[in-house]
């Protein structure tokens, strides 16, 4: 099998990649976009939709799930703190292609691994406590599941030492980093959710309550 061996440091140590590797990066990349974008529309819900409806309203289906009290930590929307996961794993994808080296690779397993064990718990809220399915939600945790199936591939497709032998080595991935084409887009995002907070403490007119 042909390997691609992008190594632009010097290293005491050799890894190689499938010529895969790359494109499942790219896969990797743009399925934690689509989440980070599901966590803005869910949090934009949280923001402007749900303060419209009158404490007394019925609800039922995904509002009664985005409105449920384990859909907040600390008064924060689950949502947003998904926009922050989202985030980091692009962060840490194009920190990848800036460097390609298998730190990152490392560093992103327990990651998602940990986003597929807290969108599981919440899908299991839905289906066997709340009882109603928030499509977007349903969406956010497929995402994670296939960034996390991404990874795994990532790793049998590559050959990299242990991470014992790299983490000493992160300083000097850290000095030949191009901070930005990595910090960026990353900024862009965290703009975007921090903006989304700042309208509603705008002068603007009241809320139409919902009929």
């Amino acid at each position: 099998m042909s390997t691609e061996t992008p190594n632009p440091m010097s290293f005491d140590y050799e890894w190689e990649y499938s010529p895969r590797v790359s494109a499942l990066f790219g896969a990797f990349t743009l399925v934690a976009v689509i989440g980070w974008l599901v966590t803005v529309l869910l949090t934009a819900i949280h923001l402007f939709a749900i303060p419209a409806i009158p404490a007394d309203a019925p609800v039922q289906g995904s509002i009664e799930v985005i409105t449920s009290p384990w859909a907040y930590v600390f008064g924060i929307p689950l949502a947003t703190l998904g926009g922050f996961y989202y985030l980091t794993t692009i962060g840490l994808a194009l920190w990848w292609f800036d460097t390609r080296h298998p730190l990152l690779i490392k560093i992103l397993t327990p990651i998602t691994a940990s986003g597929v064990l807290f969108s599981s718990y919440f899908v299991y809220l839905q289906l066997g406590v709340i009882g109603e399915i928030c499509p977007f939600c349903m969406v956010s945790a497929a995402a994670t599941v296939i960034l996390f199936a991404l990874e795994l591939v990532i790793l049998r497709q590559s050959t990299t030492p242990s991470l014992s032998s790299m983490g000493s080595d992160l300083g000097r991935v850290l000095k030949g980093t191009n901070y930005p084409m990595i910090l960026f887009p990353v900024l862009m995002g965290l703009v975007t959710i921090a903006g989304l907070f700042m309208v509603p403490l705008l002068p603007l007119p009241d809320v139409v309550q919902f009929v």
